[in-house]
């Protein structure tokens, strides 16, 4: 299951509390993120005093098949390039259970496992990080480079221990790009890093997600202060919640399916 468990409910219940304590347990770091409504975004962003003009964009690839073969399986491989020509790269893995992780992997300095959380929802992943360059991926995506070539020795063997079986790392397609404009914060209310990333998609619709990080035993004192930071600016709070990954995936995937139908018949056409 790759969703949010309990996404769109007002509160956890008992036992959906007790599963994301005992993951917590085992992470490295929680993230408190909310999504914004679309009516509600302009306000949103008026109310937090962020300076568009001042946001960093990024663009964002995902690697999947038409049909989401991989993110059906919980795998997720992405690659972002980043202004000034950086690049990073992911290949992650949800749900998870932290224990259930393998051992040796699990030393590697570059995989975190992080427990999500939405307004009533949350899910655990790990994700193995590596960076690339910004020319690098672009290379990829125009087929000029296999995309192995952008991801590390251990992101590879991490993918390989959970993609489906017959499904290489270079099979894959290009999913994107989604441009983003990110922005990072200090509100002095609660003294701890904020993240607004706004995503664009081609057909003209956005995402906005608000985000903060902390230690996994913070998780709880944390969210009641965002929670408590974003009310007092008359930020809505709740609703429907959709991962950003779900929701390129899900546009990029139809745009995908809708190409490769197009060249379908064209063929057919030709040879009649």
């Amino acid at each position: 299951m790759t969703e949010l468990q309990g996404a769109g409910a007002t509160s956890l219940s008992p036992e959906q509390l007790a599963e994301m304590m005992r993951l917590l347990k085992g992470a490295d770091t929680a993230e408190l993120k909310l999504t914004i409504p679309p009516t509600a975004q302009r306000a949103t962003i008026a109310g937090l005093g962020l300076d568009p003009v001042e946001a960093q964009p990024r663009q964002v690839f995902f690697f999947d098949t038409p049909d989401l073969t991989l993110n059906a399986a919980g795998v997720v491989v992405r690659a972002r390039r980043i202004q000034g020509g950086r690049a990073d790269t992911v290949v992650k893995l949800r749900p998870v259970v932290p224990n259930d992780l393998d051992a040796e992997m699990r030393k590697s300095g570059a995989l975190t496992v992080e427990v999500d959380a939405v307004p009533g929802g949350f899910v655990c992943s790990a994700s193995f990080k590596g960076r690339s360059t910004g020319d690098d991926v672009r290379a990829a995506v125009a087929g000029e480079i296999p995309f192995r070539k952008v991801f590390s020795k251990e992101q590879r063997a991490f993918y390989a221990l959970h993609a489906p079986a017959g499904l290489d790392i270079d099979s894959l397609v290009p999913l994107g790009p989604t441009f983003i404009l990110k922005a990072a914060f200090m509100p002095a209310d609660i003294d701890r890093r904020v993240v607004a990333e706004m995503w664009l998609y081609p057909d003209g619709s956005r995402l906005l997600e608000l985000s903060t990080k902390c230690l996994p035993d913070e998780a709880f004192q944390v969210a009641a202060e965002f929670r408590a930071y974003l009310h007092d600016r008359g930020i809505e709070i709740g609703g429907l919640q959709q991962t950003k990954t779900r929701a390129a995936l899900e546009f990029f995937a139809a745009e995908a399916k809708a190409a490769a139908n197009g060249r379908s018949t064209r063929s057919g056409r030709s040879s009649a």
